[in-house]
């Protein structure tokens, strides 16, 4: 990715909103969000209502148990502005995210949390980014974070400081998924078709002209996070894995070095028995040498096989997901519905199955 500082004008970019006639989506993944989904409506209209030409908002439901489809339900039956599609199953928040991206038709699509933690009046601000400076990417960039533990802080910027050592991209540091994708973004974002997804790294390897914007980041009012530091370990296994050869690279470093070693101390043992004629090692030394470089060969096959089995994965071309329905599209202007159709809309993916 292509960062910029923001220098008025450094960008010469064609966008739809250099004319009058543009649509902003916002992509919502949700699973289980029932009480967040009214006050984000709030929020957003408030914040976003009038102020852009034509506004979506496209709720990607990813297997929820609770109401959250029957709220999205009479939501997008209330206001044509309000766009769903339900999953079959839960697939994950990055396919959910995905699928979101692919379905928007909008000019700039905006992914935002349900939970209020990405302010959408921060919107207008990438939406001045993108239509008077010509960015490509406006992603925002976390000032605070008061849900965030030490720990996990800590964590997270270890990972994403190893990330951009190892990786063959860079993500900027404290930019997360709330950003604005140019259409032609969006585009690019689509050919990719790999079915492990990490869409930060996915983000930056697209790359375009971006910029960051800084915005502090509210408390969740309402529920909890669920991403434990199990999820986390995983997601941060296929941010590297995805991106990276290095910890392969570093396995056959520690072999070679281990070899050496061991060739070495035999030449010791050789030397000391044949021209000293000193004792050899006995049962406790063979027995911790054979299970420390047994654990270090499991630990070696264990990486080896996390790349055998994303390969597995991609192998067999499932779709990323099963859209087990969805609402019929409609696009507003400042509130007021034009019509495309009376039907479903039916969008061709490499990724995804639809009814």
């Amino acid at each position: 990715m292509q960062e910029t500082t923001h220098t008025p004008g450094s960008q010469d970019g064609e966008h739809a909103a250099a004319s009058e006639q543009w649509m902003l989506s916002l992509v919502v993944p949700v699973m289980n969000e029932e009480d967040n989904i009214t006050p984000f409506l709030d929020a957003v209209f408030s914040a976003l209502e009038h102020k852009v030409h034509a506004l979506e908002i496209l709720f990607v439901d990813d297997g929820s148990k609770d109401t959250t489809l029957e709220r999205l339900r009479a939501a997008a039956d209330r206001d044509k502005r309000i766009r769903y599609l339900s999953f079959s199953r839960n697939f994950g928040k990055e396919v959910a995210m995905t699928a979101g991206i692919e379905h928007a038709r909008g000019d700039a699509v905006v992914p935002i949390d349900v939970d209020l933690q990405h302010p959408p009046e921060v919107i207008l601000e990438f939406v001045r980014y993108w239509q008077e400076e010509g960015y490509d990417m406006v992603y925002g960039v976390r000032h605070e974070d008061n849900d965030e533990t030490a720990t996990k802080k800590t964590t997270s910027g270890l990972f994403y400081r190893l990330f951009n050592r190892v990786a063959h991209t860079e993500i900027p540091p404290s930019a997360g998924d709330f950003r604005l994708l140019d259409r032609k973004v969006v585009d690019a974002m689509k050919r990719l078709p790999e079915r492990n997804r990490f869409m930060k790294g996915l983000y930056s390897w697209v790359g375009f002209n971006s910029v960051g914007v800084p915005y502090k980041q509210p408390v969740r009012l309402i529920g909890e996070s669920r991403f434990n530091y199990w999820k986390l370990w995983n997601f941060a296994l296929d941010g590297v894995v995805g991106f990276s050869t290095w910890p392969l690279r570093v396995w056959s470093y520690i072999g070679g070095t281990v070899a050496v070693l061991a060739f070495i101390y035999i030449l010791i043992i050789v030397t000391k028995t044949i021209l000293l004629g000193a004792d050899t090692p006995g049962y406790a030394s063979v027995m911790s040498a054979v299970l420390f470089f047994g654990g270090m060969q499991l630990l070696s096959i264990g990486v080896l096989g996390e790349y055998v089995g994303r390969l597995f994965h991609e192998a067999k071309q499932r779709p990323l997901y099963i859209v087990a329905e969805q609402s019929k599209p409609a696009s507003c202007e400042q509130g007021k519905v034009i019509s495309h159709s009376a039907t479903s809309e039916s969008v061709s993916t490499n990724n995804g199955v639809e009814p």
